[in-house]
């Protein structure tokens, strides 16, 4: 058996969640010195010492989430510009992005968690959008469904932005189903607030100011109850650490028990589980927050 086949079925049998990276992504994607996704948070990270990974998503599996013209905008860039306000790219930017989301692959075959930049969960399928490029976790479970076979896949997004681009990409596949908790009102503006939820998407807007009594209650009244439902062969978690208290983009609570039990609670959703990284800013908080939450999701 084949050490690709072995770590499959590992993930298949529930696995441990492996910390997955790649010091390659800490210097292919130049944002600037004072860009908040930056490379220093994949230097930052390296004190966990996650396995290394240099594994490309093919572009054939960036097109199972994206359009041919972005791809090929993304893919042809020759010299720095910005995609969108937020989102500066470069000619190795595109390769960056290949990186990242081949970890989100790997992840799923393991049952990892990806370390990787950019994140990914504001892409849409057209354009870039807020720091992120190519959307890791919607590419992921794409694989999933069509080179594992796995036709049921949910999404839990509890970075403290709403994954737009990621309900953009699966509203209305009931193959799919989303869950993103989120402040609210805040970026992107565009969606998630209260009301748009449908039976694909589940939009849980918080307040600012919210925490760890909030998040639980949220899980517990409505992720929970929503998931399970839904019975999900793969749970794939977009875990941004903005919300932490200390993140200096937002304005929640959350502390590092409060991940931890995010983690947790993600994590016995379904039988198989993969987590990809999203924001996390603090550069001095995001190494114990992500440590944190690795502990949950091997709980």
């Amino acid at each position: 058996m084949g050490a690709r086949r072995r770590r499959r079925e590992a993930a298949r049998a529930g696995g441990v969640v492996e910390l997955l990276s790649t010091p390659a992504l800490a210097r292919l994607h130049l944002t600037g010195d004072f860009h908040p996704e930056r490379g220093e948070r994949i230097e930052a990270l390296a004190a966990l010492e996650p396995t290394p990974v240099e594994r490309r998503a093919t572009v054939e599996q960036v097109l199972a989430a994206h359009t041919d013209a972005y791809v090929e905008r993304l893919h042809g860039l020759e010299e720095h510009t910005l995609l969108d306000p937020d989102t500066p790219a470069g000619p190795t930017s595109f390769d960056a992005a290949l990186l990242s989301a081949g970890l989100a692959l790997e992840a799923v075959d393991r049952g990892g968690f990806a370390l990787g930049r950019p994140p990914g969960h504001h892409a849409l399928a057209d354009r870039a959008m807020g720091f992120c490029l190519v959307n890791n976790v919607a590419v992921a479970a794409r694989y999933a469904q069509a080179e594992l076979g796995l036709e049921r896949v949910a999404i839990v997004d509890f970075d403290v932005h709403h994954g737009n681009g990621t309900e953009a990409i699966f509203r209305g596949d009931g193959s799919v189903f989303f869950v993103s908790i989120h402040q609210w009102p805040f970026y992107p503006w565009t969606s998630g607030g209260p009301g748009t939820s449908d039976e694909s998407t589940l939009n849980i807007a918080l307040d600012a100011g919210g925490g760890d009594t909030e998040y639980a209650r949220a899980f517990d009244e409505l992720v929970e109850p929503a998931v399970r439902a839904f019975d999900p062969q793969l749970v794939l978690v977009s875990a941004g650490f903005d919300a932490h208290a200390e993140d200096p983009l937002a304005g929640m609570f959350v502390s590092q028990d409060g991940f931890r039990d995010l983690a947790a609670r993600c994590a016995a959703l379904a039988p198989r589980r993969a987590a990809v990284l999203e924001g996390g800013y603090n550069l001095h908080t995001l190494p114990g927050l992500v440590a944190a939450a690795w502990e949950g999701f091997r709980a």
